[in-house]
């Protein structure tokens, strides 16, 4: 099985820059708490990684330089993983249960005035995902706490 790396990266930013930030959905789906990790570790694990080479370096010596490397390597690639994560989870396909849930939001939204497409036989999380942030966006705070 041929798993392009770069279309996964690329998909997950993708998604994490759709998909909406709000607390409600974070009860539901784990891409809340997913994305605000990797956004906190985009900025966060650099500074870790370079801290921990050099304090490994200076402490320990240069023997063990291959290990603070390899410990580098590893803060840095946490970010990386939360973005192949949402890059394998935005191309999955919804199960019927979040399939006819997204369906009656968008069939809401249209009922409303709001160009909004129902999803196809093939949907996936980020169909989805575009339509919870145009819901986010149009509709009042009063549907959303029936949730």
């Amino acid at each position: 099985m041929f798993v392009n790396v770069y279309s996964l990266l690329t998909e997950g930013r993708r998604y994490m820059k759709i998909w909406p930030m709000v607390k409600q959905l974070g009860y539901y789906f784990p891409e809340y708490r997913v994305i605000r990790a990797t956004q906190i570790a985009m900025y966060a694990m650099p500074v870790l990684a370079l801290i921990t080479v050099v304090t490994q370096t200076l402490i320990l010596g240069w023997t063990f330089l291959p290990q603070a490397i390899a410990t580098g390597l590893f803060f840095i690639s946490l970010p990386i993983q939360g973005f192949i994560w949402l890059g394998w989870r935005a191309k999955h396909p919804l199960p019927l249960t979040l399939f006819d849930w997204s369906n009656q939001l968008s069939h809401k939204l249209t009922e409303m005035g709001i160009n909004c497409q129902p999803l196809t036989a093939n949907a996936s999380y980020i169909d989805m995902a575009y339509i919870l942030k145009l819901a986010f966006e149009r509709l009042d705070k009063s549907y959303w706490e029936e949730l």
